[in-house]
């Protein structure tokens, strides 16, 4: 009871000494301590808002570089990295340590040990040699500092070929503990194969160039028909130090297996021309045209003695298709068609042949409809992933990826650790080392699995790595070059590969279909609108007299519209399909009726003329005016009947009258509709109606303006009489003798007359 008492008038960290010291005899240190340091206690969580700690684990140990990744004998490691104090207290004696060991047993081993946080003593390795720690310098709350540790690898507990955990730890004193004490530890793989494995892993790497798509429906009005960008984003990703630049960069130096959508390779060869951006309500001219010529060609020289597999054209969602579009008649004429396109693509932009047998559904999950889809468009292979093809546990080694899975298919299962490897943040030099040591880890375990048997592991990763992703997955297949436990292999040849017996090849039911991908999806809505676009373009087409020049960039954006990366996108993928549902009605309107005023008969026949308008560059044709009169009794066109029909064939910007010949029987008002069908008999553009007045002219009014016309014609034949009778009249009176002349005027003979004299002789001047 005094110890008790005792104990509870400490202060708090006297206190904890006390218990550490009592525990230590009772359980035994090692137990304790784990407690203690243990950052999830409950009652640690139950005290309110955490505090910053002051002892184990408040010092962050980050590994930023570790060289070489995977050693040999006679190297010298060498590890750098950072160290940040989170506690509130300074720390003295701090001493830098590496901790080796033990070897790890398998890949599960592996998972384990990288979920673990915080120093437990008794369970992490003893430091290395005294003289290979690092002192360093007194480490005040809140401050980082850098450091570096080299150890010979001889000087390490290295023995047999394996995986070997590696630690880094700092060891200090504070104010509140007066001996040393680990105050953070970071853990890492050391992959140890100091020669060629006799059984090494084939590995095949996918190196995947896809981007999101940045190309509208609409082209420019010219000859050329200059593509719209709907933003320049695209650039950034050429230019230099860019996410696609690097990929490129990286990737023309090491052993992969390019995975390349043509619809990427399309709209950077259409950067290369002129192009214009979407600003607004209008558009600008794009500049970038060095930035794509650059980055085709590094492209082309990368590529050029590699395997190219080249996905359907904009990269279909294969999933979304067969679980909401399948349903959706012509949907899956879409993905064929993207089929056909996507090797042509390549091999024009390119010069290489590349293989367009495979079908990647995302993340490699797959059921038997994304199969049947898959297959529907050609494709004989299909990227799965382990975690969706589980092997049972009975399995105790990773078996080669190829697997028959029925229907003369195969699925080429990558493995989704190695795939996975890298889809965090690696921004961080950290995060990277650590992502790029456990990668290497995996893979010496899985050949250390079974040496003798010899397997192909396929390697899927994320569809759009960023830059700091591609360096980091760059990095550990360089560090795999030297071939000790790994050999490259491509794609179309892994999934040659002979399949294992034991492997699964059963093809998980639709039900085990990730929820969090279907959540993803497009909506059936989405092929619903899809459909309606392709359907107004088919009805479009066949009165171009070009219409490749429509075909090509709308069929492109309907492929675009069912794009796998409109996943997790849902309201910028309607945003595009409005879009260019909108500039293809806009199109469609440019040939239309012009309106027309009502139209007034006054006889019994007339013409009438309606006026059809073509504002696009290009002719139409096979189209059919058809005018409709709602009272054939009163008004007949063409003497056929109430409907009327004329071909119409306009040239690009022009319009055309069209006339009708119409009879009128009886006076009124008719209705008149006019409206344009292409020669299928299917409706075009919107119908226009307009009326015509009849004014009948009766026999009656005939025998008036008759009789009126006669008496103008008598009124004219008696005043012609009258004038003749009046001429000859005169004639006669004249007979009798000369008529009567006008005397002649006496000649001039005054001074004005011009004659000086007086003589009448005139005189020039």
């Amino acid at each position: 009871m005094a110890e008790a008492a005792d104990f509870q008038g400490m202060s708090p960290a006297p206190a904890r000494r006390w218990l550490r010291r009592t525990a230590s005899l009772l359980f035994g240190a090692p137990l304790l301590a784990g407690l203690l340091s243990g950052p999830t206690a409950p009652a640690a969580q139950a005290a309110g808002p955490a505090k910053a700690p002051s002892g184990p684990g408040s010092v962050a140990v980050s590994i930023d570089t570790l060289a070489p990744s995977a050693p040999v004998k006679g190297d010298t490691l060498t590890i750098s990295g950072t160290l940040t104090n989170n506690g509130r207290e300074t720390i003295t004696s701090a001493e830098v340590q590496l901790r080796v060991g033990p070897k790890l047993s398998g890949r599960t081993a592996i998972d384990n040990a990288a979920k673990r946080s915080g120093y437990v003593p008794g369970v992490d390795p003893l430091p290395v040699g005294g003289k290979y720690a690092v002192k360093t310098a007194n480490l005040r709350s809140g401050l980082s500092q850098d450091f570096e540790i080299s150890v010979p690898v001889g000087k390490l507990p290295l023995d047999e070929a394996g995986v070997y955990q590696l630690g880094v730890s700092l060891a200090g004193r504070n104010d509140r503990a007066a001996y040393d004490q680990v105050m953070g530890i970071q853990r890492t793989f050391l992959p140890w194969q100091p020669k060629e494995s006799d059984g090494r892993t084939k590995l095949t790497y996918l190196w995947p160039l896809i981007a999101s798509a940045h190309v509208s429906a609409e082209t420019g009005s010219d000859e050329q028909q200059t593509p719209v960008f709907s933003d320049d984003d695209l650039a950034a990703e050429l230019a230099p130090g860019g996410r696609l630049e690097q990929l490129v960069s990286l990737g023309r130096r090491l052993p992969v297996t390019w995975v390349i959508d043509p619809d990427l390779l399309a709209t950077v060869d259409a950067m290369t021309k002129n192009y214009r951006i979407k600003v607004g309500d209008t558009t600008v001219a794009g500049t970038k045209q060095g930035v794509a010529k650059e980055w085709l060609t590094s492209l082309g020289t990368a590529v050029k003695n590699g395997k190219v597999i080249a996905l359907p054209f904009a990269d279909p969602d294969l999933a979304s298709i067969a679980h909401r579009g399948k349903s959706v008649s012509g949907t899956l004429s879409h993905l064929q068609t993207a089929t056909e396109v996507a090797g042509m693509t390549v091999e024009t932009i390119l010069h290489v042949k590349p293989s367009t047998d495979f079908a990647w559904p995302v993340d490699g999950a797959v059921d038997p409809s994304i199969v049947d889809v898959a297959t529907s468009a050609g494709a004989h292979h299909v990227i799965a992933r382990s975690d969706s093809l589980a092997e049972s546990d009975s399995l105790s080694y990773t078996p080669t990826a190829a697997r028959p899975i029925g229907g003369g298919t195969t699925a080429v299962v990558a493995d989704h650790r190695l795939s996975t490897a890298f889809t965090g943040d690696m921004s961080r030099a950290g995060d990277s080392t650590l992502a790029v040591q456990k990668f290497l880890a995996q893979t010496l375990a899985i050949t250390e699995q079974d040496p003798e048997k010899q397997r192909s592991i396929v390697v899927a990763p994320q569809r759009t790595p960023s830059t700091s992703q591609a360096q980091s997955m760059a990095a550990s297949l360089r560090a795999l070059a030297d071939g000790r436990w790994t050999h490259p292999l491509d794609l179309a040849a892994a999934a040659e590969e002979k399949p294992d017996p034991r492997a699964t090849a059963r093809v998980p039911r639709s039900f085990q279909y990730p929820k969090k991908l279907r959540g993803q999806e497009l909506a059936t809505q989405a092929f619903q609108d899809i459909r309606s676009t392709k359907d107004s373009l088919n009805s479009f087409q066949v009165i171009l007299t070009q219409p490749d020049r429509v075909v090509t960039p709308f069929g492109n954006a309907i492929n675009r519209s069912m794009s796998t990366s409109w996943r997790g996108r849902p309201l910028e993928a309607q945003r595009y399909r409005d879009a260019v549902r909108t500039y293809l009605r806009g199109l469609t309107s440019e040939v239309q009726l012009i309106a027309k005023s009502d139209v007034t008969l006054s006889g019994r026949s007339a013409t009438i003329p309606v006026t059809v308008q073509n504002k696009l560059v290009q002719g139409v044709e096979n189209l059919v005016l058809r005018l409709t009169s709602e009272n054939a009794t009163r008004l007949k066109l063409n003497d056929d009947g109430p409907v009327a029909e004329q071909p119409v064939r306009i040239a690009g910007g022009h319009s055309q009258s069209v006339k009708f010949d119409a009879a009128a029987n009886v006076n009124g008002q008719v209705q008149v509709t006019a409206r344009l069908f292409t020669e299928d008999g299917t409706p075009y553009g919107e119908e226009m109606t307009f009326t015509v007045k009849v004014s009948e002219v009766t026999p009656t009014v005939l025998l008036v303006i008759a009789g009126g016309l006669l008496l103008l014609v008598l009124a004219g034949i008696r005043m012609y009489t009258h004038r003749k009778r009046t001429i000859a009249s005169d004639t006669t009176e004249d007979d009798g003798g000369e008529p009567e002349q006008p005397s002649d005027p006496a000649p001039d003979t005054g001074p004005e007359s011009g004659d000086p004299s007086g003589t009448g002789e005139k005189v020039d001047r």
